[in-house]
């Protein structure tokens, strides 16, 4: 594609098309520009029309129809993401789609293939995946300071009380749909390749007014890989003091406040020890001086908020990949793990439905 600024409509105009798409893409005038959007409600179409120029539809199907453009942005309601990606697709649009791409993997596994088949990319916006934090963690475990990980723990949680559709089972509501997918995207790129065992404990109670979760824990476990624990919970008063921890033969790494710290050992540094022969000595537990290093890192300092940043990183590489030959970032085969760990999870957790 010879054209460098990219002509996008954006399919929905709710928080994540409006708050988040818009917002980034109308800051990047020399990337891309909205030529068009979808929504249902006549004051968000108006809105679109004076604030960007564009034209406007009622319907995501509206928009996929319309020839004169390059990108397709999903940020349709959750339930709608399958059908509106493939709808799109089809028509020969290039997709990015919000998260969750999908619940079921047989859904993602369709629009994969609609993508295949129409010979157009499929761009999983999972965003956090360009948080400086994480991509930083992933260096430091490259590096191979920590030794093998054991374990990960990752903590996306608060206390808050919710009453909008996303408390509710029929749009695809609930903690591990919203929110979730950002923690388990990060936590199945820390387990490794491998396909993980799950096991989860969800649960919808008072806080939300709907039927989905608002409480939801998760174990990802297997042969060769760590063991990776997210809460997703919105029954945490106190909030947890690190946010990540990552722990590893040789020493650990937490994510807290504005900072990265790790602390790790040279093993080859260390005192040589060998297995006592008796008992212990002098009734004591072993104890020795190890040759402990520790590391501290922060990001750069920015005028962009956290999602600003992480828009900035994900749509800079979509129009690398449309105008430049570059690879996405975010692949849907990496995306399809994260799924079939989200339908695991609402497998082993079948909550009542509620009725309105």
């Amino acid at each position: 594609m010879a054209r460098k600024v990219l002509r996008v409509g954006i399919a929905g105009q709710g928080r994540s098309g409006y708050d988040i798409h818009a917002h980034w893409l109308r800051r990047v005038p020399k990337q891309y520009q909205i030529v068009a959007v979808a929504d249902l409600l006549p004051a968000r179409r108006a809105q679109a029309k004076r604030e960007f120029g564009c034209r406007t539809y009622k319907t995501y199907q509206q928009l996929a129809a319309d020839p004169d453009l390059d990108l397709f942005v999903n940020a349709t309601p959750s339930h709608l993401h399958p059908k509106a990606a493939i709808c799109a697709l089809k028509v020969g649009h290039h997709v990015v789609c919000e998260k969750p791409l999908a619940v079921k993997v047989r859904d993602f596994d369709a629009m994969v293939a609609a993508a295949r088949a129409a010979r157009r990319v499929l761009a999983p916006f999972q965003n956090s995946r360009f948080n400086p934090f994480f991509r930083k963690m992933q260096e430091v475990i490259a590096s191979g300071v920590l030794g093998r990980v054991l374990h990960v723990r990752i903590t996306f949680s608060g206390f808050a009380r919710r009453w909008d559709w996303q408390t509710r089972q029929e749009y695809w509501g609930g903690n591990l749909n919203n929110t979730g997918p950002h923690p388990v995207d990060h936590a199945v790129m820390l387990f490794g390749p491998r396909k993980p065992r799950v096991f989860c404990r969800m649960a919808s109670q008072v806080g939300s007014s709907g039927d989905a979760d608002d409480f939801c824990v998760l174990t990802l476990h297997g042969p060769g890989s760590p063991v990776v624990e997210v809460e997703v919970s919105s029954y945490r008063a106190f909030p947890a003091a690190h946010s990540y921890v990552i722990n590893g033969q040789f020493g650990s790494l937490v994510h807290e406040g504005d900072r990265l710290r790790w602390k790790f050992y040279d093993p080859a540094a260390a005192p040589k020890q060998r297995l006592m022969p008796g008992w212990s000595q002098d009734r004591q537990y072993c104890h020795e001086k190890l040759p402990w290093q520790e590391k501290t890192w922060r990001p750069r300092a920015t005028k962009l908020t956290p999602f600003e940043t992480y828009s900035r990183g994900f749509y800079d590489n979509v129009h690398g990949v449309l105008t430049g030959g570059e690879k996405l970032v975010v692949t849907p085969a990496q995306v399809r793990r994260q799924i079939q760990v989200l339908e695991e999870c609402h497998r082993q957790n079948r909550l009542p439905r509620r009725k309105r």
